[in-house]
């Protein structure tokens, strides 16, 4: 799909998209339960919809209603030998986890970039808890037999949380008196998302400062009724849409949540941008854009909705968490270098820290999305300022996390013209 969007002056408001961070961990968390969990305002993006297929799979009977679904289950039992996690990275990393809690061999595949995405820390980790596990070369399939045993585990948190946020949740379900132990981990706020969601569901984690993480007493998931707050990581891009192309008032937004990318409210405090903030909603308006300084380590997914806020500053902004890039839907930092460089904005990296050179005036241009979901999203907000239309090709990569992406930026004025 091909999508062009023009130059526009955004105004108006719109309701956030349901969180998929939050979707997929209260599906997984459905799963683990006894009993019927409803989950409310559900996502809908082609992530959601592949861990809601993961956890039918895996034992539980998915019903889904006009505004909620109903998932009922006994526990992982699966119903197959074989999983797809799409190509959610966070599905992989959580499910496999869980489903190693069978004693059924079972094969793990995805599709697209999570084909390329690196699988060793499960071969380095699962045989320690006696699940035997192989890949590809490090690479998909994963080949993996359980059941798994929780035990005093060490592991290494600097790649990814979401190896941990799988383990967590595998752990809730059957440990007892034992201790995972994190080093280096990045983008703690997420692992508080992932506490939140799991005490939501009946089963409480001892943290302390997300190093050690203790279950003491056997706990079992509660069935329970969830509703599935607005998504921060979607939302930046409405937020930094009006920030630097008019006005909007952004609704069902948690002010209060644990999701990491909650952090783009302080990048564009720091750039000047005029804002409100209420309890589930966010007002942001234009207002003359300085450059900033931001560190993205713990929230990697706003590095796209921040250069398109940084090439509307005035000056040269600096982001540091580079390193945190090169395992997403395409190298992230080079991807934005090399796309926004065709709309005449000038990025550079240096080790951990990428440069953009603001202010220097957004040109139309024809750019690609290298099948990454935000990349795509960023080069249309990057559109709204343009000196000419911005032609985007494999635009319909936003469907992985945000389908309605271009229906909410034109309800707000966007311009968009959509060429299948």
């Amino acid at each position: 799909m091909q999508v062009t969007v023009s130059p526009a002056v955004v105004t108006g408001t719109v309701t956030a998209n349901p969180s998929k961070s939050a979707m997929q961990r209260a599906v997984a968390a459905a799963l683990l339960s006894n009993g019927t969990s409803i989950i409310r305002n559900p996502g809908l993006s082609n992530d959601c919809l592949a861990a809601l297929e993961v956890a039918e799979n895996l034992g539980a009977k998915i019903k889904r209603e006009f505004d909620h679904f109903e998932i009922t289950s006994n526990g992982v039992k699966p119903f197959y030998d074989e999983i797809n996690c799409g190509e959610s990275g966070l599905g992989i990393r959580m499910f496999t986890p869980i489903a190693a809690l069978s004693d059924l061999p079972i094969t793990i595949e995805g599709h697209g970039s999570l084909t390329t995405r690196p699988m060793n820390f499960f071969e380095e980790v699962l045989p320690q808890l006696d699940v035997k596990c192989s890949t590809n070369n490090g690479k998909l399939p994963l080949h993996i037999q359980g059941p798994l045993k929780p035990k005093n585990i060490t592991i290494d948190g600097s790649l990814s949380c979401q190896f941990l946020t799988g383990l967590l949740m595998a752990y809730g379900a059957v440990a007892e008196d034992v201790t995972i132990t994190v080093d280096d981990l990045k983008s703690k706020p997420y692992i508080a998302l992932t506490l939140q969601l799991m005490a939501q569901f009946g089963v409480k984690v001892e943290e302390k400062n997300f190093e050690t993480f203790y279950f003491g007493k056997k706990q079992a998931y509660k069935a329970c009724e969830y509703t599935v707050e607005g998504d921060w990581s979607g939302a930046a891009f409405l937020l930094v849409a009006a920030a630097v192309a008019g006005k909007a008032e952004v609704q069902h937004l948690n002010t209060a949540s644990a999701q990491s990318d909650k952090a783009i409210l302080e990048a564009l405090k720091k750039a000047g941008a005029g804002m409100l903030e209420g309890v589930f909603t966010v007002n942001i308006q234009k207002a003359d854009l300085k450059p900033f300084e931001f560190d993205a380590t713990d929230c990697p997914d706003l590095f796209p909705p921040l250069v398109a806020l940084a090439a509307n500053c005035n000056g040269t902004t600096k982001i540091s968490g580079v390193s945190r890039l090169a395992h997403k839907e395409s190298d992230r930092g080079i991807t934005l270098q090399q796309e926004f460089g065709k709309m005449g904005i000038k990025i550079e990296l240096n080790g951990d820290l990428m440069l953009v050179h603001g202010g220097t005036g957004i040109k139309g241009a024809q750019v690609h999305s290298h099948n990454d979901h935000r990349i795509a999203m960023a080069c249309a907000v990057a559109a709204l300022t343009a000196d000419g239309p911005v032609i985007i090709d494999n635009a319909e990569a936003i469907n992985k996390s945000y389908p309605e992406f271009f229906d909410h930026l034109e309800l707000l004025g966007g311009k968009i013209a959509v060429n299948v």
